[in-house]
């Protein structure tokens, strides 16, 4: 990059639990959808129509005010091979861009590496909420990760050394199981220390912002509020990711209600962070990612969706070609994978996208081959 362009910021929003796709981005005229949905889903009138077929949920008349503007692009039917059920393991699939096997470095970990390959900033990534996201993760890859910048995160408030490397303690065991106890050691010996003194630095970011935007109380609110504090504070952090709530997108019960609540929250949320962006001119380097491990079954269980297999991710930004992208998961019987949409464009692709076209990385080692691109970042 040259020294009058501002260098290209990624944030990663991740719905964690599974968002029921057909309830978010609505087939409103399709009768499969009403056929399968006889107690979980939106009624026509209701519905924010994109167009003749498909239209935004109701709640989400802010994001629709996004995409009106054409700064929304919606990645239809994004899924893999093979889909897999399991919270944990489809998770860990969009983490590492590994499928088939279980793997101990995350695609954005790589991503950071190289962005930074002298490791000159520690702050090059950052996570806002417990723990650190598989995703971020790779052996020698320093990433802050923080509760919140009032309370500078839970092990950047431990003074003693012999009270933190406890709480790397912990933070090893919890991740043990997922990366192995090996990798989770060699990456906490090597990067933890220098992810804790990345989050101290950050405490600076609140005392040089102020806005007139008032985002929600809730804990993604807050979060999407943090991460704009840190891109206004011109630390140099290339990558900002942070997660709603622990599996809060998994509407197996009262569905109708819960979602309702989830998507007026993640719309408000991302309407008000990029209002933030703009009062502070500080969008035009920032493209956002909202993904899902997986969307839900057609057929509902009566009062919510279970676990299904082909979901929808958004982009969003001044630099994205709004629109919708991919075709819509079909809905007849015969095109279904076992009851669930069948993905139409592999998701690594989605990262090779913003990747090349937007980090100006090579995406072939961090996803893991060569998988086919989309056409929504502006060039």
């Amino acid at each position: 990059m040259t020294s009058t362009k501002k260098d290209p910021v990624l944030v990663v929003l991740q719905l964690s639990g599974g968002n029921d796709i057909l309830n978010t981005l609505v087939p409103y005229t399709n009768p499969l959808y009403y056929d399968n949905r006889p107690n979980v889903r939106i009624p026509e009138d209701q519905v924010l129509p994109i167009n003749d077929t498909l239209g935004f949920n109701p709640n989400m008349a802010p994001l629709k005010a996004l995409y009106d503007e054409g700064k929304v692009a919606v990645i239809q039917g994004v899924g893999y091979p093979t889909p897999n059920r399991s919270h944990f393991r489809s998770m860990d699939i969009w983490h590492t861009c590994e499928p088939e096997k279980m793997a101990d470095e995350g695609w954005l970990g790589r991503a950071i590496r190289d962005l930074d390959p002298n490791k000159e900033n520690v702050l090059t990534g950052v996570n806002f909420g417990r723990g650190l996201p598989k995703a971020l993760a790779a052996p020698g890859v320093p990433v802050a990760s923080v509760g919140s910048l009032e309370s500078y995160g839970v092990l950047t408030t431990i003074e003693l050394e012999e009270q933190r490397s406890q709480a790397l303690d912990i933070f090893a065991r919890m991740y043990s199981p997922s990366m192995g106890t090996g990798p989770v050691m060699e990456y906490l010996s090597q990067t933890g220390m220098d992810a804790m003194n990345g989050a101290d630095i950050l405490a600076t970011a609140t005392a040089k912002y102020s806005s007139t935007v008032e985002y929600g109380a809730s804990s993604m609110s807050q979060y999407m509020r943090n991460i704009a504090q840190v891109h206004c504070a011109g630390l140099g952090t290339r990558i900002l990711y942070t997660t709603a709530p622990y599996n809060s997108f998994d509407t197996h019960a009262t569905q109708m209600s819960a979602h309702a609540g989830l998507t007026t929250n993640l719309s408000q949320t991302v309407s008000d962070f990029y209002d933030d962006l703009k009062e502070h001119s500080a969008s035009d380097n920032v493209v956002l990612l909202l993904f899902t491990e997986f969307g839900r079954r057609v057929h509902d269980n009566g009062s919510g969706t279970d676990h299904g297999a082909g979901g929808a991710a958004f982009v969003i930004g001044d630099a994205v070609k709004g629109g919708l992208y991919a075709e819509y998961p079909s809905l007849a019987e015969e095109k279904l994978m076992d009851g669930d949409l069948h993905f139409n464009n592999d998701f690594r692709g989605l990262y090779a996208t913003l990747l090349e076209d937007w980090l100006g990385l090579d995406s072939k080692p961090i996803v893991n081959g060569s998988f086919e691109k989309f056409d929504f970042i502006s060039k």
